[in-house]
C-alpha cells in the first residue's frame, strides 16, 4: 500500500484530485439555470468540465524524476495504463456526480465516450509533447469543437467532430475509442517524452 501513496504523492494526484473538485463544484454552481431532466442535445460546458478535468489529471503522466522512471525495476506499462484509464474515469464520475444531483449537461454514452477520447488525446500528448504539455492536446480539440463551424453530417464529420456528436453515432464513439487505445497504449509502452 505504501508504493500507491508515493506514487500518487509522486504524480501530484492530491493536486489533480483538488482541480477536478474546483471543476466540477464551479459546473455545479454555473449549471444552475440549466433544467435536471434528459439532456436531449449535449450542453457546451460538459466539454469544458471534461477538458478542464482530463488536463487536472494529465499533470500526472510524468513524475518528478524521469530517469527514475525509466529505470526503476518495475513494469511501467500496467500502471501507465491503468493511471491513463482512471484519470478518464474520474472525469467522467465528475461530471455524472453533479449531473446526478442538479444540471444535466449531456447523456451518459457522451459523457464517457468524450472523456475516454479526451483522456486519450492526453496520454497522445504526453507521449509527443511530455508529460508537463499533456493538457494541450485536449485542450487544443476542445478548442477546435468549440470554434470550428459544424462538419458535414457523413461518417468522416462525424468521426472528427466525434467530442460534439450526439450518443448513438457509430462514428463518433469508434473515433473516441481509437484516440483512448492510441493514445494509452502509446503512453503504456513509451512513457511520457523527456
Amino acid at each position: 500500500m505504501r508504493w500507491l501513496v508515493l506514487y500518487a504523492r509522486s504524480r501530484q494526484v492530491p493536486a489533480s484530485a483538488a482541480a477536478v473538485t474546483l471543476v466540477a463544484l464551479a459546473a455545479a454552481v454555473l449549471g444552475r439555470g440549466i433544467g435536471t431532466g434528459v439532456a436531449e442535445a449535449t450542453d457546451p460546458t460538459a466539454f469544458f468540465v471534461l477538458a478542464g478535468c482530463v488536463a487536472a489529471g494529465s499533470v500526472g503522466f510524468g513524475g518528478q524524476d524521469r530517469a527514475l522512471d525509466r529505470t526503476a525495476a518495475i513494469r511501467w506499462a500496467p500502471r501507465r495504463a491503468a493511471h491513463t484509464l482512471l484519470i478518464g474515469a474520474v472525469a467522467a464520475a465528475a461530471l455524472l456526480a453533479v449531473q446526478a444531483v442538479g444540471p444535466r449537461f449531456a447523456a451518459t454514452e457522451v459523457v464517457v465516450r468524450d472523456s475516454a477520447g479526451l483522456v486519450g488525446l492526453a496520454a497522445l500528448g504526453a507521449v509527443l509533447c511530455g508529460a508537463h504539455l499533456a493538457w494541450t492536446l485536449p485542450t487544443g480539440w476542445l478548442a477546435f469543437t468549440v470554434l470550428v463551424p459544424p462538419l458535414p453530417p457523413d461518417t468522416v464529420g462525424k468521426a472528427v467532430g466525434w467530442m460534439t456528436s450526439p450518443a448513438g453515432t457509430e462514428a463518433s464513439t469508434w473515433a473516441a475509442v481509437a484516440l483512448l487505445v492510441t493514445g494509452g497504449a502509446l503512453y503504456a509502452v513509451a512513457g511520457p517524452r523527456r
